[in-house]
């Protein structure tokens, strides 16, 4: 996929999502880390698991604006997210899913899963940055 025939990847980032997509595939783990991307639980302590560590990309040349996307397949909704949950990893190349603000202002949980995605060569991405680990539903 995207080109690369041993499906390696160089790149920083990637090592960064590949935590992140054990992480939100994995039973919480009992450890204590630094709050970086790459520590070891998700959410504020390892006693309460969540289930999307959210990440914003920037691309490289796009200044300091961050990458968005359609929260929508459909054509005629033009609202964008910048914020997104790591769904696939396949060497340089990450599948993305869009998350959009919850509607839902009972909700302690800010973010709700939509039905568009998107895969990026993270050789085009310059910086990654966390959000605070979340619950998103239907995930």
């Amino acid at each position: 996929m995207c080109n690369n025939e041993n499906n390696s990847c160089e790149n920083c980032i990637a090592d960064i999502l590949k935590v992140i997509l054990i992480l939100q595939q994995s039973v919480c783990q009992n450890d204590c880390c630094l709050e970086t991307c790459d520590r070891g639980f998700l959410g504020q302590n390892s006693s309460f698991c969540y289930n999307t560590r959210p990440i914003v990309l920037y691309t490289c040349g796009n200044g300091n604006t961050p990458l968005a996307m359609p929260i929508s397949k459909d054509p005629s909704i033009t609202t964008t997210s910048n914020v997104f949950r790591l769904e696939k990893l396949d060497g340089c190349c990450a599948t993305c899913r869009v998350l959009a603000p919850n509607t839902d202002e009972s909700s302690v949980f800010p973010y709700e899963a939509t039905n568009s995605f998107f895969t990026i060569n993270l050789g085009c991405c310059c910086v990654l940055r966390c959000l605070d680990d979340t619950f998103v539903e239907c995930i």
